[in-house]
């Protein structure tokens, strides 16, 4: 399979201008693996004290799958429905949306910490913890003048700090944006549309890289550049199948397994040669 893998044409007309980066497995590696500490929480939620059934299972992983990259309140948003739906919990026993929310990210934070507070002591490689090539990438993308942002669905405060922990913060002139307590003052449809008008921009000016389908679908739609970010568990520099399927689904344009290659990534979206 070719490192750059083109699923359909991209848009084409103005250069590259700006770039937006989803974080969470787009750069970043810290959370890598939170998918496995969402479920228990949705199962024990849904049925609690039973083992989940095969069709539980599915439902969730399906439902995790199809959501990676929106705002973490809103996957708790609909666990508030599938509880009421299931019919296991007394009503008056059912959490609101924010109840669940602080459970996972209770759990989450448990997971994570050592990790954070290593590499904020310096006592850990950023590099362990990055997208493989997407610091080098980003740095040159910086040097020819592409503006940077990074929009996640994590909450602002720990993607800010997240971002600084692997070495990007400083590069991204744009800002770096997450979830607000009121979730509705932000979401990656809304910045992107916001991002297009506020800079005049054509959609072709603007090139989207995530690993998640939200971002993805939101670019294609947006008529921007959308990059499938398909890293696997294993960084082997090989697209996880899962991923992939998802990305193509959402409407990428071209496929990578990550940054490793970013000469002919860069090549491939007309930034190649020495920057100005």
């Amino acid at each position: 399979m070719p490192y750059l893998e083109i699923i359909q044409e991209p848009p084409t007309g103005g250069g590259v201008e700006h770039a937006l980066f989803d974080f969470d497995g787009t750069v970043s590696l810290i959370r890598e693996g939170w998918e496995k500490i969402m479920a228990p929480v949705m199962y024990e939620s849904i049925a609690p004290g039973q083992e989940p059934t095969p069709a539980l299972r599915q439902e969730v992983l399906e439902f995790i799958d199809e959501s990676t990259g929106i705002q973490t309140i809103l996957q708790m948003e609909h666990l508030v429905e599938m509880v009421r739906a299931a019919g296991n919990v007394p009503e008056d026993q059912i959490l609101d949306a924010q109840g669940y929310k602080d459970i996972y990210i209770g759990r989450l934070r448990e997971v994570i910490k050592d990790t954070v507070a290593a590499l904020e002591a310096g006592e850990a490689d950023p590099a362990e913890h990055r997208v493989p090539g997407s610091l080098e990438f980003i740095q040159h993308l910086s040097e020819r003048g592409v503006t940077l942002y990074v929009a996640s669905g994590t909450d602002q405060p720990d993607v800010r700090r997240e971002a600084a922990c692997v070495g990007i913060a400083d590069l991204i002139d744009g800002g770096i944006f997450g979830a607000l307590r009121t979730y509705k003052d932000f979401s990656k449809e809304v910045f992107i549309r916001e991002l297009l008008e506020k800079h005049e921009l054509a959609g072709p000016e603007l090139v989207v890289f995530g690993d998640g389908p939200v971002e993805i679908r939101l670019a294609h739609q947006a008529g921007a550049i959308a990059v499938g970010v398909g890293s696997s568990p294993e960084r082997d520099s090989v697209p996880d199948p899962a991923r992939r399927e998802r990305l193509i689904k959402a409407g990428a344009h071209l496929i990578i397994p990550d940054f490793s290659r970013w000469p002919e990534l860069l090549d491939y979206l007309g930034l190649e040669g020495a920057p100005d």
